[in-house]
């Protein structure tokens, strides 16, 4: 069974934590061994005792020095006692639970950003360091993953000793490694994981002997009853994975007629050996020599001293698995046992697929909580039964970034895909838990099914005279315009990375055909030869486009790397007016500024204002009072958002581009679900959720942790809704693994060409969302049509005669028929003659 203890790793491991970590000598400090400076809360520090004794954490602290100042803005005071081998974590009160399930220390108040120095001090004094006191980088130390920003470091396995000199000049590269983003599968241990430290001697005996069941090794309880004893068992191996860059051991079971009938309790375990010790196959009987331990919540058998084969072609019979779980530990009765189910098992998360080899599976797909239910007590009824319909499929390999990625079968390739939706009909491994997850490693290589196959265009009606796309392109950033200014912000590191996100871009682009796109996360650079927004269009056009750029006549929208921007077809439409923005709070920060422009379809002189938005992302850094997480479903700075909806409605309403024409389609990433503040502020003034309207619940643009919703919205105001006819998502991005992207990094030379296409797949991490519309045109003036219905009648010549006699001015004059600056009977013999 599996335990819950806060400090891990006992001092008996320290030979093994020296063997993973590859230090020669022991350290002769505490250090950092692990930053994760992630999304969100998403932060944490680990601290490695690579000494050869225990220590006393109550003389050491952590300050962090905050925007370049030179005094620290937070003092973290460590207490307990720190294993010789074993690490510390300190980590934010709310960073996502993976991180938590690791953390001795959390801490809700400020925190460190990428920007910000760290200081672990022993009495006063600094014994390592990250960043420089006194120093703002701007936004970071380092560049691409080795860098204090949006990354993952660990310490190089070299390093015996800590930066002890917070004020000098810190380059993260020369003793860090760097990873992605929201990274933190390693946070906890500084190292592979248990070695076999060796042990006293012991007697296995012979094959039929006496043996501990593994029903009384894993108990009925949260731990081991047997923790830290040596046992021997006699068992039947279910699954190899002895491998260097496996999991360096095997997985046995009772036999079928030595389970002891109770179902609280595991008839498999871990023996944690590699080939080196001796080298089994799955169906041997075994006879393994070892001692129970505890690690990192896996019971497991280590520091093996013998195995002995006693025998071969053994079956035992597989446990039955399902989902939804009837409990959180559910799969603790089994950890370790081999099972099986013939559920189909839906694929509701591919994004670490190319990175770690896992495919979150799910009874169905899981869907964002604000998705499907309010915020408060209905979304975190929806997130709870998440959490009971959930199981990681892994490939068993401990190897990031692996040359051959198994799912699907044969490999993953660009056109070998597996995405979210997509199907596995029957599923037989064994169950192991690590990094906070239950996961089962696949004894039978899984047959996905394509229940979600790609679509070569988006589904739309072909209805409408009108198209008008919102598509997030996630970092669009040209260099300097020429070929050159490589690395940039953000987006593609080099000039051939460009190359690749451009013909992804310019493929979706094409292929969903609008008449009018709005673009998010296209780089901030302004509206010139040279610009981001122009090398697209440029790259469309070439490619047989007919596009132009809305220039709002800026050197650039507001002051962040990214912007929003328009495109649009001028043979299709014209822009009625100059574009506008609005500037002021709350767009002054945070929230990107908008760009509304109106346009007149160039067949029947119809108006409509687009309005294209990016709202503040739901990440927590400098969050504060009602911009922290609520504790409701919609993350940080859901205040921040929700004043942007109201804005940009009131900003709406005053006809900013002075179109006289009530049609306006908000479009764009608002960083909100459906249930959220921020669409129902838009939906209390008026506007019209299309997406909820025409598709529903299973409407979808992007994928987060495993659960679906949309951030891209389509919002169409109330004259311009009924004109409406068809939204389609155009599901190329949220549903694919992300290694299918155009990044170069982390791949062989064999998958920068394999896992690479210039199409439309994983173009971006969200979806595009493209609405039709049967734009209204301009209706010629009726004379004598006074109430508007397009013909002249009797109700027309009531409302004359209510006008008899009355002074003429702006409201009536339309009932001066002869012109003649009265209302009288004269109008009436007018109107008459109109009939």
């Amino acid at each position: 069974m599996t335990t819950k203890p806060r400090f891990k790793v006992s001092a008996l491991l320290l030979g093994m934590a020296m063997l993973h970590t590859g230090a020669a000598h022991a350290a002769a400090d505490l250090f950092f061994s692990e930053y994760v400076e992630g999304s969100s809360n998403n932060k944490a520090l680990e601290i490695y005792n690579g000494t050869s004794a225990d220590v006393d954490l109550g003389a050491y602290e952590v300050q962090m020095y905050f925007n370049g100042s030179s005094s620290a803005g937070v003092t973290l005071n460590l207490s307990g006692t720190l294993a010789a081998g074993d690490v510390y974590v300190i980590a934010h009160s709310s960073a996502d639970p993976a991180i938590l399930a690791q953390a001795d220390l959390t801490s809700g108040g400020g925190f460190f950003n990428g920007d910000d120095a760290i200081v672990l001090l022993k009495g006063g004094a600094a014994v390592d360091s990250i960043g420089q006191i006194g120093v703002d980088p701007g936004s970071e130390w380092g560049a691409g993953d080795v860098s204090t920003a949006n990354n993952t470091m660990r310490r190089k396995s070299d390093v015996e000793s800590g930066d002890s000199d917070p004020y000098d000049a810190y380059d993260p590269t020369l003793q860090w490694d760097g990873y992605a983003n929201d990274t933190f599968d390693g946070l906890g241990s500084y190292g592979d994981g248990p070695t076999d430290p060796g042990g006293e001697p012991g007697e296995i005996g012979e094959c039929g002997d006496p043996a501990t069941l593994i029903s009384a090794i894993q108990g009925d309880g949260a731990s081991s009853p047997l923790n830290g004893q040596q046992v021997v068992l006699e068992a039947v191996v279910t699954a190899d994975l002895q491998g260097a860059d496996e999991q360096k051991g095997f997985f046995v079971q009772e036999e079928d007629a030595d389970q002891d009938g109770n179902d609280k309790t595991s008839e498999g375990v871990l023996v944690y050996a590699d080939a080196s010790v001796l080298d089994v196959s799955v169906g041997q009987k075994v006879r393994v020599l070892g001692t129970v331990t505890e690690y990192h919540d896996l019971t497991e058998v280590n520091a093996v001293q013998a195995i002995k084969v006693c025998g071969g072609d053994n079956r035992v019979t597989p446990a039955q698995v399902s989902l939804p779980l009837d409990s959180a530990d559910a799969l603790e009765k089994v950890e370790g046992m081999l099972v099986t189910s013939a559920q189909p098992w839906t694929v509701n998360e591919v994004y670490n697929l190319g990175r770690y080899g896992e495919v979150l599976l799910g009874n169905g797909r899981r869907y964002i909580p604000t998705h499907l239910a309010t915020p408060g007590e209905e979304a975190a009824a929806v997130a709870a039964a998440n959490v009971l319909n959930q199981l990681v499929l892994d490939d068993g390999s401990t190897k990031q970034n692996p040359a051959v990625i198994p799912f699907p079968a044969p490999e993953l390739s660009a056109l070998n895909t597996l995405r979210v939706g997509d199907k596995v009909n029957e599923l037989t491994g064994v169950i192991s838990y690590s990094f906070s997850v239950y996961r089962m490693y696949p004894t039978v290589t899984p047959a996905f099914v394509a229940e979600n196959p790609r679509t070569d265009a988006p589904a739309t009606t072909g209805a409408g005279n009108l198209k008008v796309a919102s598509f997030n392109v996630l970092n669009f950033f040209n260099g300097d315009g020429q070929g050159g200014g490589f690395p940039t912000a953000r987006g593609a590191s080099t000039a051939e990375e460009l190359e690749r996100q451009a013909a992804k871009t310019v493929a979706a682009l094409l292929a969903m055909d609008a008449d009018v796109v709005g673009l998010m996360e296209i780089e901030n650079d302004g509206y010139g030869a040279d610009s981001a927004i122009q090398d697209l269009v440029n790259r469309l056009n070439a490619a047989g486009g007919n596009y132009a750029i809305v220039n709002p006549g800026l050197s650039s929208l507001g002051g962040d790397a990214i912007a929003v921007g328009m495109i649009y077809k001028a043979d299709k439409v014209t822009p009625a007016g100059a574009a506008k923005t609005l500037s002021s709070y709350p767009f002054d920060d945070f929230n990107r500024q908008p760009l509304a422009q109106t346009f007149s379809l160039n067949d029947n002189d119809g108006k409509l204002t687009v309005v294209v938005n990016h709202f503040k992302s739901k990440g927590c850094t400098n969050a504060e009072g009602d911009n922290q997480d609520q504790g409701d479903g919609q993350g940080c700075y859901n205040a921040k958002r929700s004043e942007a909806a109201v804005a940009l409605a009131d900003w709406l309403a005053s006809d900013p581009t002075g179109a006289e024409d009530a049609d306006v389609l908000i479009i764009g990433d608002l960083n909100a679900y459906a249930k959220e503040d921020p669409i129902t502020a838009l939906q209390a003034q008026g506007y019209h959720n299309m997406p909820a309207e025409l598709i529903g619940d299973e409407a979808y643009s992007y994928v987060f942790s495993g659960e679906t919703g949309y951030l891209d919205h389509a919002l169409a105001s109330a004259s311009l809704a009924p004109q409406v006819v068809g939204v389609s998502e155009w599901h190329i991005n949220g549903d694919e693994p992300k290694v299918l992207d155009y990044n170069v990094e982390f791949k062989t030379d064999a998958q920068v060409l394999s896992l690479y296409s210039p199409d439309a797949y994983r173009s971006s991490d969200h979806d595009p969302v493209i609405v039709e519309i049967s734009l209204d045109g301009v209706k010629e003036e009726v004379k004598g049509d006074f109430d508007g219905d397009g013909d002249v009648d009797g109700r027309d010549l009531l409302m004359l005669l209510k006008q008899l006699f009355r002074p003429v001015n702006d409201d009536n004059r339309q009932y001066d028929l002869n012109e003649d600056g009265r209302i009288s009977f004269l109008d009436v013999f007018a109107f008459l003659r109109l009939l």
